[in-house]
């Protein structure tokens, strides 16, 4: 019991232990590193990209892929400039909208991954191109959102010791980070989610309604990524159609070193934001360090996931061996 344990949480330790060395080693080398604000930080900045990877953690979870979350996040950002920045409309208003167009959007495409028996990179490949483009036909320019509730939303929050500010953004994340960790293991969902990747044939033949689970779990994609443009507006204050690009694989990267299989079956909401903290701490590293250049994040976020595509691969093939072993005996 005890090895099936290590064996099943061993990705999200080695995670966790890879976070906690990275932070360690710029608090040692840099003064202020290590400080609660920086620690925030890592949240308040990267909370659009977490609340997305989550949305991604369940598609891969489920065995597929989705493409099209960066250019959600445009198009959300691009519409709430044109009904808040230009239209005057109340945010309050224009959110439920965004974020049901966004649900319905990743819905129309889980519906015709599983109907029509197409390819989730095909699918959401081109959901990602539809909704670049649909931005970009709406605005080319950056549209400016001025709004008193932006503002409000700006100041709301509360000072921690060390003078770390958490607002609204970071009070967002950890809302969804709770409803997505009930989602995924205290929900009959989250169970089909896991069955569903693990084998889909298997999956059937138990029981599982495949076809609402695959819809339901690119609704739950869209759905995060219209709210990941939300939140990327109160980083922003605007809306612009080239927002976000290259978002989607960011997302990906941090899904894998958070420990979640490509191959679907297995994987940890936490280990996800993990992998997005430690995608900040290298870029938080660099900023402090002064003489590196930026593209040196992309440089270490390509090792490691060569590293944890590894790992994932030996992980597997020691499950593999073991069930081997148990059912020649």
């Amino acid at each position: 019991m005890q090895s099936l344990f290590l064996s099943r949480f061993s990705s999200l330790y080695i995670t966790t232990a890879l976070f906690c060395l990275l932070f360690l080693v710029g608090a040692f080398q840099f003064e202020g590193f290590g400080s609660s604000r920086v620690v925030a930080n890592l949240f308040s900045d990267n909370a659009f990209l977490v609340i997305t990877a989550i949305g991604m953690t369940f598609v891969i979870i489920s065995g597929g892929i989705d493409l099209s979350v960066g250019a959600v996040i445009a198009l959300t950002g691009v519409v709430c400039g044109l009904l808040i920045g230009e239209l005057q409309m109340h945010p309050l208003l224009v959110f439920p909208l965004v974020l049901v167009g966004g649900g319905l959007f990743g819905a129309a495409m889980g519906a015709l991954i599983h109907y029509y028996r197409l390819q989730p990179f095909i699918v959401t490949l081109a959901g990602m191109f539809l909704a670049r483009g649909l931005a970009t036909t709406l605005s080319e320019e950056s549209i400016p959102i001025e709004h008193a509730f932006y503002d409000a939303v700006s100041d709301f929050g509360m000072l921690l010791p060390g003078g770390a500010w958490v607002g609204a953004s970071t009070l967002i994340l950890l809302l969804v980070l709770v409803a997505a960790v009930i989602l995924a293991h205290y929900s009959r969902l989250g169970g089909y989610i896991y069955a569903l990747g693990g084998s889909a044939q298997s999956a059937q033949l138990m029981g599982v309604p495949v076809a609402r689970t695959t819809v339901s779990i690119y609704a739950i994609s869209g759905f995060l990524s219209a709210l990941g443009g939300i939140v990327y507006s109160f980083y922003t204050f605007s809306g612009y159609s080239l927002a976000a690009v290259g978002m989607e694989l960011d997302a990906i990267a941090a899904v894998v070193i958070g420990g979640t299989l490509l191959s679907g079956g297995s994987g940890y909401v936490l280990g996800t934001v993990i992998g997005v903290l430690i995608m900040g701490v290298i870029q938080t590293y660099i900023s402090f360090d002064g003489t590196l250049n930026s593209w040196w994040t992309k440089i270490v976020i390509g090792l490691l996931l060569f590293a944890f595509i590894g790992m994932q691969r030996l992980l597997t093939r020691q499950q593999a061996a073991r069930l081997a072993t148990g059912a020649a005996h």
